[in-house]
């Protein structure tokens, strides 16, 4: 595979009004985006973004370049990401565009495409638009030139969508929800889902006023819904990200459960039911108590590497239908074709009434073991991963891990950082050995 200059792990991302998330270099992507697209017979795109102010600037660029291209648009406004992967299928759309930097603060933003069939642009496509970039940007003739129109109703019809992934015999009526928005793209979307579903809800960050995105809040910042899921002696909460692709919950103890727990509930579940279609896959990320957990039902396991598009390709690899990261990206094929953060939570919530049981004792089936994840932010210039004191101090961990444990070094596809990452069955050595070699990459920054 080529080096891409644009394309990380999650479309192009970076911080508002430095190259490439500029006006100039967005409406250039657009352009090419749509020169490349119309080579695979293209001639209808959707675009959708989340509530960062930037999100109105982008989204007139990408119009205008994709107008330029010859292409048609239609304007979806705050979305979901997996709505807008969701629409661009129900409208017929050749892609979809979303406007989004998901977990990141609100001064960065980012652009990601899904194909026709809601799932991740194929990496030589990403490529094709990468090399079109490099070519002078022109116009079709103005008898050619793109359309927009504005979809009203497009809020309307993803609830209906996540709505329809609920069993029809079940009923939330009882339940007392906290859901935290993040002050994202979910903010007048799930309410609405579980409200709708019979359940109780009290709604957090769910006023967005495009530059509170993500802050303090959503599935990233746990503390506020823990704290208000006990308060109001609520049965669970549910916090979202930003784009509304990632899922994080809390039991009616405060507890945070994370994608690796909230996947074991969906398989545990599946399992019983005759849903279970293969095994699940996780990433290099997901923790080991996960693997033992699923391996004492029998149900296989694989590793990808980090990225819910890698966690994609396996699960197509392997013909599976579930997978998850830790940071609760939760996949899940017999529902929906990308990850998407209320899907998720209500396939949990499936569970929960199926089963009869409450998220607390649910989530009890998997052990996990102690883990710490120590993130060093890095200029760029140079490769801390290169180091010999870093390797040194990596070698030193996994000698005295002795196979207890695991040791995981990487890059952020999608920030400046390198993300160290201990695991063991001892949680003051797992952060002692995690602090080491974290501080022999800030050394080598």
């Amino acid at each position: 595979m080529s080096v891409r200059k644009y394309f990380g792990t999650d479309g192009v991302r970076g911080l508002v009004g430095k190259s490439p998330i500029s006006p100039e270099f967005v409406m250039k992507l657009g352009y090419a985006a749509g020169k490349v697209l119309a080579s695979q017979g293209t001639n209808k795109v959707l675009i959708g973004k989340d509530t960062r102010i930037s999100g109105y600037m982008l989204e007139s660029a990408l119009e205008a370049g994709f107008s330029a291209a010859g292409t048609d648009i239609m304007l979806l406004g705050p979305m979901p990401t997996p709505g807008i992967a969701y629409l661009t299928k129900t409208f017929r759309g050749e892609a979809g565009v979303v406007i989004s930097a998901s977990h990141n603060p609100y001064y960065d933003n980012g652009i990601k495409f899904f194909s026709a069939d809601g799932q991740k642009l194929p990496d030589e496509i990403e490529q094709a638009i990468e090399a079109e970039l490099d070519k002078p940007m022109a116009c079709v003739s103005s008898d050619k030139l793109g359309k927009a129109t504005r979809i009203n109703d497009a809020a309307g019809r993803y609830i209906e969508f996540c709505k329809s992934n609920f069993p029809s015999q079940y009923s939330l009526s009882g339940l007392k929800i906290v859901v935290d928005c993040a002050n994202g793209a979910t903010y007048h979307i799930a309410p609405n889902v579980f409200r709708e579903l019979g359940a109780e809800v009290i709604a957090l960050a769910a006023e967005p006023d495009g530059i509170n995105i993500n802050d303090k809040c959503g599935a990233t910042s746990m503390d506020m819904i823990s704290e208000a899921v006990v308060s109001h002696n609520a049965d669970l909460g549910i916090a979202l990200d930003g784009d509304g692709d990632r899922l994080m919950m809390v039991d009616h103890t405060g507890y945070v459960i994370d994608g690796d727990e909230a996947v074991f509930i969906i398989a545990n579940n599946d399992l019983k039911t005759g849903n279970m279609r293969g095994g699940v896959v996780g990433t290099l990320m997901s923790n080991m108590g996960l693997e033992l957990a699923l391996a004492d039902l029998g149900i296989p396991f694989a590793r990808s590497n980090v990225g819910d598009r890698y966690v994609m390709e396996m699960l197509r690899q392997h013909g599976w239908s579930l997978g998850a990261e830790n940071s609760g990206h939760i996949i899940n094929l017999n529902h929906t074709s990308t990850g998407d953060g209320i899907i998720a939570a209500l396939n949990v919530l499936t569970a929960v009434c199926q089963t009869e049981k409450s998220l607390y004792e649910l989530r009890k089936g998997m052990n996990k073991l102690p883990q710490l994840l120590v993130n060093v932010r890095f200029s760029g210039d140079t490769d801390p991963l290169n180091s010999d004191n870093v390797t040194s101090a990596v070698h030193q961990v996994n000698e005295q891990l002795s196979g207890r444990g695991r040791v995981l070094l990487r890059k952020s596809g999608t920030e400046p950082l390198i993300r160290v990452m201990v695991e063991g069955p001892d949680e003051q050595e797992v952060h002692t050995c995690a602090h080491k070699i974290a501080d022999a990459v800030k050394e080598a920054c």
